[in-house]
């Protein structure tokens, strides 16, 4: 009788445990799943050749590395008014890399100010935002070093 009741003490503390395992599960698998597909964040440094830019149309950037996978190396920075770069008013630019499908983020830079701001895009680049500061490092390389996201902005 003292083995079936310790079974029985065992038995009832183990469907305990596992009951309060399978509801903690329930509670905290949800706020897991939407913060692995929830909004991404932090610091982007990159590094920019500038050969390509000649202040005429087509101008434009190679990456030459970069810190956010979706900014892959190769990717090329079009400067849609290439003349207001100097400007504060900037010139727009279109950020799109290496390879096939619609990946593009758009955005505006300004030398004048040092600075770039994108604000969304299409593809992997749906939801981006990133505020970055330029600087230029020597003969046509450039560094980028600022903050991103890939939330919708409300």
């Amino acid at each position: 009788m003292y083995l079936t009741h310790t079974r029985g003490v065992r038995t009832g503390h183990m469907k305990a445990v596992l009951a309060t395992l399978f509801t903690a599960a329930i509670l905290v698998a949800p706020s897991a799943i939407a913060t692995a597909s929830g909004p991404r964040s932090g610091d982007l440094h990159a590094t920019k050749n500038c050969l390509g830019f000649t202040g005429n149309a087509g101008s434009h950037c190679l990456i030459t590395s970069s810190d956010l996978p979706q900014i892959e190396v190769d990717s090329r920075i079009e400067y849609l008014q290439p003349a207001l770069l100097l400007t504060p008013a900037g010139s727009n630019v279109v950020l799109d890399p290496p390879g096939p499908g619609n990946n593009v983020a758009f955005g505006n830079c300004s030398l004048a100010v040092g600075r770039c701001t994108f604000w969304g895009g299409t593809g992997k680049f749906t939801h981006f935002h990133a505020s970055i500061v330029v600087s230029h490092l020597s003969g046509f390389d450039w560094a980028w070093d600022g903050t991103y996201s890939f939330s919708p902005k409300s």
